[in-house]
């Protein structure tokens, strides 16, 4: 899902780079080795992810291979290259006790095996490289991957009633904003190494952004109302994943570094249904 968006980027900006999916194993140190081995690399910009946080559960030692070993894995291909390694988290490395937007430096406690496998991917690239940005987002949607969007649209459109958590905190981030700041580091000078949050403007809660989702779409003639949205707590809706109740991320620091805008997340959110909209046509 990212990774297209940064591609696609790349292409516009006519920026020479090499680019894979299913083909290159990054659990594999070997097959990361092949890919780039004849090439002259500055960045690697990894998209890669396990992100089903429930089933991340049930399958501890694949969420933590991806998202922790292989993570590993490139960070020893940046060594070798001496290439800067641009590598993606996300807000459920915290526990979700604060009440106001958590900060670079907060102190990560995650509640998952899912947010532990993430910060395991983090501490492999903070104990091996000096050069480095770790981005953390939240609640990511975009056109090319399984989302919370495209989720909810097809339950508006199949469904009379809708049950959404009401008491988890956070911000929806559409992976083409994300990948825009991704080029806006790659265009950067003298950035300093670290870590960013970077997710859209504003904060919600899984049942607001399902509103705003329904009201958006039915504007749009995407959908036909009625359908009738419930607020639930998460001890009515439970699952096999903790989730913090509050993970909203600061973004001042990347607004500052970067000399950047970020946009609301309705205003983006709006931009993405009109993609799916004209795809549908």
């Amino acid at each position: 899902m990212l990774g297209h968006d940064v591609e696609l980027l790349l292409k516009q900006e006519k920026k020479p780079y090499l680019a894979s999916d299913r083909d290159v194993d990054i659990t594999r140190p070997d097959q990361i080795k092949d890919f780039i081995r004849d090439t002259r690399i500055e960045y690697i910009i990894n998209c890669a992810g396990y992100t089903a946080v429930d089933k991340a559960e049930e399958e501890k030692e694949k969420a933590l291979q991806i998202n922790g070993e292989a993570v590993k894995n490139l960070a020893g291909a940046a060594l070798e290259k001496q290439a800067v390694l641009i590598h993606i988290s996300t807000d459920y490395i915290f526990d979700g006790m604060k009440s106001e937007p958590y900060r670079e430096e907060d102190e990560p406690k995650p509640l998952s095996l899912y947010g532990l496998s993430k910060l395991k991917g983090e501490e492999h690239v903070l104990n091996m490289l000096k050069r480095y940005y770790i981005l953390r987002t939240a609640w990511l949607y975009g056109k090319n991957g399984r989302n919370f969007v495209f989720t909810m649209l097809n339950s508006l459109k199949t469904k009379d009633e809708i049950r959404v958590v009401d008491d988890q905190q956070g911000t929806p981030t559409y992976s083409k904003d994300l990948a825009a700041a991704i080029l806006v580091i790659l265009r950067t000078p003298l950035l300093p190494y670290g870590i960013y949050h970077f997710t859209n403007e504003g904060e919600t809660t899984w049942f607001g952004f399902t509103g705003e989702i329904y009201r958006q779409a039915v504007q749009m003639k995407m959908v036909d109302p009625p359908v009738t949205l419930r607020p639930v707590t998460t001890k009515e809706y439970p699952l096999p994943a903790r989730r913090p109740k509050y993970s909203v991320l600061s973004r001042d620091k990347i607004k500052k570094a970067l000399n950047i805008r970020i946009r609301e997340w309705k205003d983006a959110l709006g931009d993405f249904l009109q993609t799916v909209k004209e795809d549908e046509r």
